[in-house]
């Protein structure tokens, strides 16, 4: 089985690297807020504060080694969907991924994969995940709402993320919810925005001593 999905997801990523092969680098990384390599032969993404590097053909993540596939699928549709004019980004109208109009299929998969994987992971111990928020560029938001963990990531240049937590307490369980800014759509699609709140989950989860990843 192992075998089977691993040759599926080679095919998958051959596939988007095809694609690639047809982009005008140097047109797509200014739009998409993302530096052109002196060679001007790959575009360099930053995701979650980490440098990855996409070439016309492989992805190199920032210890030069090929990504897992969840990370490979975000970046190349990032390249891939590109606008074709400007968004503006400067301000944010935070929306839950339920809410996003195409986002029924996925739903349920990012509720328990993302927020309440963070939720449990976390429950008692808000310090931990302050600590490993940190890690992956998570600011403190000074959003105007009761939450003991307010974080905002930039996920990818053109998208950030917001954390909501709070902890479990004598008459609640631990919450969690993560956001996004209510443009993300324009640049990626449904399937590609919960994979990006999961890898957010599972940075989170093993940057806190979790052993097995919950992604490939």
């Amino acid at each position: 089985m192992e075998e089977k999905k691993s040759s599926i997801f080679e095919k998958i990523y051959k596939d988007y690297l095809n694609q690639i092969k047809e982009v005008d680098f140097s047109k797509v990384a200014q739009r998409l807020g993302c530096e052109l390599d002196k060679d001007k032969d790959c575009v360099v993404v930053k995701m979650f504060g980490k440098d990855f590097r996409v070439y016309k053909d492989k992805i190199l993540n920032p210890e030069g080694k090929k990504p897992i596939h969840a990370e490979s699928v975000v970046l190349c549709k990032y390249i891939l969907m590109c606008p074709d004019e400007e968004i503006d980004t400067s301000k944010i109208e935070w929306v839950s991924y339920k809410d996003f109009k195409d986002a029924a299929p996925f739903a349920s998969s990012f509720s328990n994969n993302v927020e309440i994987a963070i939720a449990r992971h976390f429950a008692g111990r808000v310090e931990e995940l302050k600590r490993v928020c940190d890690l992956y560029g998570g600011k403190d938001s000074d959003l105007e709402i009761s939450y003991e963990v307010k974080k905002e990531f930039q996920a990818l240049p053109k998208i950030k993320l917001l954390l909501l937590f709070n902890d479990q307490d004598e008459e609640f369980p631990a919450e969690c919810s993560v956001l996004f800014p209510k443009y993300a759509p324009k640049f990626l699609d449904m399937e590609c925005l919960a994979i990006l709140g999961w890898l957010l989950a599972d940075y989170l989860y093993l940057s806190a001593g979790g052993k097995v990843p919950t992604i490939m």
